[in-house]
């Protein structure tokens, strides 16, 4: 989960996002309002859950047996998407407000650090102890380690799923990690040459909309045209292929940055666009059948429908029943370790089907999925204890400028004795 997000709401500090107040402006994460940040908390929280069922189904599906359409149709259900989504829209935001209020944002290492200190400690030590358990003999396959700990996976068709199979999606958000760092501060300085904040909108929602468009083009292109084959990992899970969640979550923080916290969707409007966004992903599940060009445009269709639905959370007024859903405290706990979560999921599925605790068959999934779910959720706690929240305070090694913390500003300069 980010992953996949990794990049979520809690992670503000409680300055940036108390009372609903703005951060100070040009921060590479610019924190929504306190009620915003557990309403994605409650997000993160649920699409954590419907990994660990995904990836269930797909468990299933690898019996080799025909499934019936409706739980074929869940095999092929992932929502991945928008956890991308969601981490773009988070790390986007304050770069769109910089570049529509013509503001300086702040150094690229400053974002790095903050990025590397959240996601790398359980990375690391998630992908050594599984490699380790599962090459017990040294060397081992030391390159898939290796490409594991560069987040390299995603390039190679043969190891892209080893080790931890989701953490491919790790990949792709480091990438977009210095494709942010990148375009942002570029973005910035074209808006500065511009004098109406409209073209400034224009301009960066534009950009945003290039980029998600563009993985639909090439997946089209790759299958119809060019019949290179769904096999080809690289080929439909790089970030040529997989950034339009991505180009979605920019377009949105862009939208919002330009509303300046005015909602733009209200009374029943909120409603029925989230529906129609998860008819979206929903009508994108039930066309993607392998093989076919469904398979491969899926994640296109639902960059689509998950911007409508975070949109109507995101630009809708306050006070909405499914906002207040989300904020329920379970919801946002869930949220609050779904990192650990989406880590630890895989590994501890295969260890309960070595046991023989979990099995395929149809009427052995129902107890499979309460099984890798409470285990799932357990251990996610633990790590997040035990692993996460320790390693947060590595965040304090520099202070809100980027700058390393000097701990004992007294002692410096003062003369030796």
């Amino acid at each position: 989960m980010t992953t996949l997000s990794t990049d979520r709401p809690a992670d503000v500090t409680p300055t940036d996002s108390e009372a609903g107040t703005r951060p100070r402006s040009g921060s590479p994460e610019g924190a929504p309002s306190r009620g915003r940040a557990r309403e994605l908390e409650g997000y993160r929280g649920l699409v954590g859950l419907t990994i660990v069922v995904f990836h269930v189904f797909q468990y299933a599906a690898q019996s080799g047996r025909e499934l019936n359409p409706v739980l074929g149709a869940l095999a092929r259900f992932e929502t991945v998407d928008i956890l991308f989504l969601m981490s773009s829209y988070l790390l986007t935001l304050s770069y769109a407000r910089a570049a529509l209020d013509r503001t300086p944002v702040r150094p690229a290492r400053q974002f790095l650090f903050r990025r590397a200190v959240r996601i790398l400690p359980l990375y690391w030590i998630g992908v050594t102890v599984v490699w380790a358990i599962r090459n017990p003999a040294l060397p081992g396959d030391w390159l898939d380690l290796v490409e594991h700990l560069l987040f390299l996976q995603v390039f190679d068709r043969e190891r892209i799923f080893y080790t931890v199979g989701p953490t491919w999606s790790m990949s792709l958000e480091v990438i977009f990690y210095g494709v942010l760092v990148l375009l942002g501060p570029l973005a910035v300085r074209a808006c500065t040459r511009l004098g109406s904040r409209r073209r400034r909108v224009q301009l960066l929602a534009s950009g945003a909309a290039v980029l998600t468009v563009v993985p639909f083009v090439w997946n089209s292109v790759a299958f119809l045209a060019l019949d290179i084959p769904f096999d080809n990992w690289p080929a439909y899970f790089g970030p040529q292929a997989r950034f339009g969640a991505f180009g979605a979550g920019m377009l949105l923080a862009v939208i919002a940055a330009a509303r300046q916290g005015r909602p733009l969707l209200s009374g029943a409007a909120p409603a029925l666009v989230r529906w129609l966004g998860v008819a979206v992903v929903l009508g994108g599940a039930l066309l993607s059948d392998p093989g076919t060009w469904g398979q491969v445009v899926f994640h296109d269709f639902a960059a689509v429908g998950w911007f409508l639905l975070m949109a109507s959370t995101v630009l809708g007024a306050p006070g909405q029943l499914w906002s207040r859903m989300l904020s329920w405290r379970g919801i946002t706990w869930l949220g609050l370790i779904s990192y650990s979560t989406y880590m630890w999921h895989e590994p501890l599925m295969m260890l309960f089907q070595h046991w023989g605790l979990i099995g395929r068959a149809d009427q052995a999934l129902p107890l499979t999925l309460a099984i890798v779910l409470a285990g799932s959720v357990a251990v996610g706690w633990v790590s997040f204890r035990v692993i996460e929240q320790p390693t947060s305070k590595l965040r304090m090694l520099r202070d809100r400028d980027g700058r390393p913390r000097e701990y004992y500003p007294d002692l410096v300069g003062r003369p030796q004795a």
